[in-house]
């Protein structure tokens, strides 16, 4: 922006006889990029514009002068006259845009409130086309931070490494070499007003910073180095100049690559003591970096890779923070970089109030209601986690995050998400946003759509980025203005007149309904282990609890209401109903997606410009319709499914067939708009999505390969129906169910075995004793731990195999009895499927004396000598198994009720 300044200078200062003259502090890199901005919309609408190094005692009546300063700053007060000073409000970034006689002053209360106000003149004149007259205008933002995030991540795991590994380098992310692409970006950003850009990555430090006691921790090339340096100092003074804070996201605790080679230690393990030589690394590459980088913030994530409370307060507060003061003091600094402390997967208020004595400039943040956007209500014990930050000594950040939901169809419903930043202020109390991308986070800049070239997410989804500034800057805004305001929008970017712009808006605050809706009444997770838009299985709608229902999402994520299982028994016992259910949401999906095809389609004859990017659009909004009516003859169909369980009529499975058929014929319209439009539903492609079905290896990420799946189920009720007898459902796929054989192994850690079987004692007493198990796991030896001590320390199981081999091991449901480990969940441990072992395999397999249900998960390991290390919990180690063998995942409910969710496996 140097060389655009100097030649408007030069231009300037030859127009002597120039009808405007414009002055500010060239000093300040954000009042010199506003005022560069304002200079060049005079210029676009033909003004003679003269640039003026002093304020004039006097100045030409018939002439005007702009004034953009900082409200006392030393040029403020060297060039300012005491009488000519305007009021301005006490707020950060605040402005005040006057006009007295000739003058136009644009006073901000900081350097960012002079930028905001200049940009504000730039756009009155861009809409007026001329400089107007009269003006007084005050204004600042709501929320204090309001930013974006980017993904220094990938769609898939980098081989050799695992979840969040991705050094930065031109091979795994040629854009962040881009400059053009970055000024385009930052542009966007400051354009609608946002003040802060999070990167997020495992361990950004070895692709950055240079460590003198540990300089075999780069995980860059030298040439690749220099480069990442020259960009991260680009990017950041670009970002200062636009008022826009970098914001440097890591994980805890993971090492470099090499660093981890060096030590023969893995780069990550959730359940690893801190020792000092993490704390040493660690401590030397944050000070490092705040060295390098002081206009850059941190956004700490204690969470996924280490555990335990006590361990994040020590990290906290003996590693992170003194870090942060090591890199302060060799530059001589006082004023204490921000740091962000995330939430997720630990006791935030304890990290805080522990971290405050030593370090004040401290933020939290937390998701929104999860890994997707479901309401506008929030409650439960989600919000009460956001309460509790926002009571706390610092701001509170509420983190739109992943949006697992909407990907990949267009969303931008205003309505919906001037709703959802209320809700933040009023429900949860935040005053601060942190905004991930519509779809594609993990494809980022691109988006799914299958054009060439592909598409920038920036650019497809402008009204994500737009709605969210314009409601994170004020919230309260009439609906009426909010109609005409987004119809002018629609009609700058479509030409259309105002009948069809309100239809265009009507189209995407309809379908801005429908996945929210959803997900919060029938979905297994607010997390990307769930991609809502490829569908769900029968299982997933009749039997949710099996797909491991992650801890307060029906209670957080939405109104109160019924789940399906609920609703179905409470219509079997005719008791009243609460809240939202099932039939009410499908319902109002259905019509949702009927209004915004008929508003889009009446809309389109009457597109003028970008009929491409509408056609897109139009076809977004017939595929949320598609899903909408697949999803809800789905639901329809597990009513009668559970009736049929409730009752025992086989009638009422026989009801069902027609609505999974024409559910199925939905489906085929959905893979029809969808197959030659989009490269994918999800930009996740990796294990760690498990719903509707494993995305192991980048399968199943279309609507094309899932549909044959949803027709073998089909295939499997119509066949399971012979199978049962008009009243009494049959136990036949038991008596079918051959034992798994087991492997050779042979145990390293001395441990006593047991077999799987019958009156067998799996902790030395009695309660214990084996009272019946599924037939897949009875013939299997298991090996026998004491119960207290794997309470107290853990388990560690050493083995060796010639062959690979799954471990066998079995999770007590009961997750409210802090003595039971719980089950592997994704959405707190992103390494928790390395070895395969997230999903249940048999749910409700085995039967113990005094004991809770126990489901059957699975870990895979490779020939040689290996080790299982499971943190604190009881747990069972039920046998071996073959790596190759078969697994049919069912319930085989050996305690209360067996799940009907048999009647869609494959009976063969």
């Amino acid at each position: 922006m140097k060389t655009i300044f100097s030649t408007f200078f030069i231009i300037f200062s030859m127009q002597l006889n120039a009808q405007i003259a414009i002055s500010f502090d060239r000093e300040s890199p954000r009042i010199n990029f506003g005022s560069e901005r304002l200079m060049l919309e005079l210029d676009r609408i033909g003004e003679d514009i003269r640039f003026l190094e002093d304020v004039p005692n006097g100045f030409s009546e018939s002439k005007r002068l702009i004034i953009v300063a900082e409200k006392d700053s030393d040029w403020f007060r060297e060039h300012i006259f005491e009488s000519d000073q305007p009021q301005i409000t006490n707020s950060k970034e605040a402005f005040r845009i006057s006009s007295e006689g000739n003058k136009i002053y644009v006073i901000g209360n900081d350097e960012s409130g002079a930028l905001y106000g200049a940009l504000e003149l730039a756009d009155r004149i861009k809409s007026e086309e001329r400089l107007p007259e009269n003006l007084d205008f005050s204004d600042h933002p709501e929320m204090v931070l309001r930013g974006t995030a980017i993904g220094m991540q990938k769609m898939n795991i980098l081989p050799d490494r695992h979840v969040y590994e991705y050094p930065y380098t031109p091979k795994n992310f040629p854009w962040f070499y881009d400059k053009e692409l970055w000024i385009k970006y930052m542009d966007m950003l400051v354009e609608n007003r946002y003040n802060s850009l999070y990167l997020w990555n495992g361990h950004p430090f070895a692709s950055l910073v240079k460590l003198e006691d540990y300089p075999y921790a780069l995980e860059v090339d030298e040439e690749t180095f220099r480069k990442n340096e020259e960009i991260f100092e680009f990017l950041t003074t670009e970002a200062d100049k636009r008022g826009i804070w970098v914001i440097q996201m890591f994980y805890n605790i993971i090492v470099s690559k090499p660093f981890a080679e060096h030590h023969n230690i893995p780069t990550q393990d959730r359940g690893r003591e801190i020792t000092p030589l993490l704390e040493d690394y660690t401590r030397k590459s944050i000070a490092a970096f705040i060295e390098k980088y002081p206009n850059v913030g941190l956004l700490v994530a204690l969470g996924e890779a280490m555990s335990g409370i006590e361990n994040d307060i020590n990290w906290f507060t003996n590693t992170i923070i003194p870090g942060v003061k090591d890199g302060m003091q060799r530059l001589g600094r006082k004023d204490e970089p921000p740091i962000i402390l995330r939430a997720h997967d630990t006791d935030a208020p304890k990290v805080v109030q522990a971290a405050f004595p030593m370090y004040k400039n401290l933020y939290t943040t937390h998701k929104y209601t999860g890994e997707s956007l479901t309401t506008y209500e929030p409650r439960g014990p989600w919000t009460k986690i956001h309460q509790d930050l926002s009571n706390l000594a610092s701001v509170h950040i509420s983190n739109v995050h992943i949006l697992a939901n909407l990907e990949p169809f267009r969303f931008g419903s205003p309505n919906f998400i001037q709703k959802t930043v209320k809700a933040m202020h009023e429900v949860h109390g935040a005053n601060a946003l942190h905004l991930y991308p519509q779809a594609s986070y993990w494809d980022w800049p691109y988006t799914a759509d299958k054009t060439a070239p592909r598409l920038l997410e920036m650019d497809r989804d402008w009204i994500w980025y737009s709605a969210w500034g314009r409601y994170a800057w004020q919230k309260e805004r009439e609906r009426n203005e909010e109609i005409e305001f987004w119809s002018d929008e629609f009609y700058k970017k479509y030409g259309t007149d105002r009948a069809a712009s309100e239809q265009i808006l009507t189209a995407y605050e309809e379908t801005g309904e429908i996945a929210p809706k959803t997900l919060r009444r029938f979905g297994i997770t607010e997390g990307n282990r769930q991609t809502l838009l490829l569908g769900m299985f029968m299982s997933q709608l009749v039997n949710p609890y099996k797909w491991r229902v992650y801890p307060g999402f029906y209670e957080s994520t939405g109104p109160e209401g019924e789940i399906l299982i609920e609703y179905a028994e409470k219509e079997f016992n005719n008791d009243p109903h609460i809240g939202e259910t099932p039939l009410q949401i499908i319902q109002e999906i259905e019509a949702h997606g009927k209004k915004a095809v008929e508003a889009i389609d009446k809309a389109e004859p009457n597109v003028i410009k970008n009929k491409d990017e509408f056609i897109r659009l139009q076809n977004d909004i017939h595929a949320y319709k598609a899903f909408a009516d697949f999803l809800s003859e789905k639901v329809r169909a597990a009513m009668l499914v559970l009736k049929y369980d409730h009752s025992g009529a086989k009638n009422a499975l026989l009801k069902a067939i027609p609505h999974l058929e024409n559910s199925l014929k939905h489906y085929r319209k959905l893979v029809e708009l969808t197959e030659g439009n989009y490269f994918y539903a999800n930009s996740m492609q990796t294990s760690m999505r498990r719903i509707p079905i494993g995305g192991d290896d980048g399968k199943y990420k279309k609507w094309s390969e899932m549909l044959p799946l949803y027709e073998q189920e089909l295939e499997n009720f119509r066949k399971n129906l012979n199978n049962i007898d008009s009243s009494v459902k049959s136990d036949s796929q038991d008596e079918k169910v051959k034992a798994w054989t087991p492997a050779e192994i042979k145990i390293l850690s001395g441990k006593e075995t047991y077999s799987v079987a019958v009156g067998s004692l799996v902790y030395d007493k009695m309660s214990a004793q084996i009272i019946k198990t599924a037939p897949e796991i009875s013939k299997l030896t298991g090996v026998k731990f004491k119960e207290k001590n794997q309470i107290e320390n853990g388990t560690i199981l050493k083995f060796e195999n010639t062959k690979p081999v799954k471990v066998v091991v079995g999770f007590f449901e009961d997750a409210e009895d802090k003595e039971n480990l719980i089950a592997p969940t994704l959405e707190n441990n992103a390494a928790g499927n390395i070895r395969g072992q997230a999903d249940i395999t048999i749910a409700n397999a085995l039967k113990l004396d005094g004991y809770p249900k126990i489901n059957i998960h699975t870990y895979h390991f490779e020939t040689g000598k290996n080790e299982l290390q499971l943190e604190k919990g009881r747990v069972l180690i039920l046998g071996f198994i073959p790596a190759v063998q078969k697994i049919n995942s069912r319930d085989a409910g050996l305690v209360g009720k067996k799940s009907v969710d048999w009647l869609f496996q494959d009976s063969n």
